[in-house]
């Protein structure tokens, strides 16, 4: 089976290469002190009685690491 990777055929949109230019610009820390804060602010709603408030915030905080880690990866192995 041909690997995906070695294929030139498969190029990314432009589209995808301005998000990851824009994305490439923001610190890791940006991402990771968002997704701290989150869970700062959903242990805090919590405390204070607004439980579901603070189940929606806490959500958040998954899909930002997840975009931290994009935004690492793109940095380190770029795009096509």
């Amino acid at each position: 089976m041909e690997n995906p990777m070695n294929n030139p055929e498969l190029k990314e949109g432009e589209m995808t290469k301005k998000i990851e230019d824009m994305t490439a610009q923001l610190p890791s820390k940006f991402f990771l002190c968002t997704a701290v804060g989150l869970m700062a602010s959903s242990a805090i709603l919590k405390c204070t009685g607004h439980k579901h408030w603070a189940l929606f915030v806490g959500q958040w905080v998954s899909p930002i690491l997840l975009m931290g880690i994009y935004n690492k990866i793109v940095k380190t192995s770029g795009h096509d």
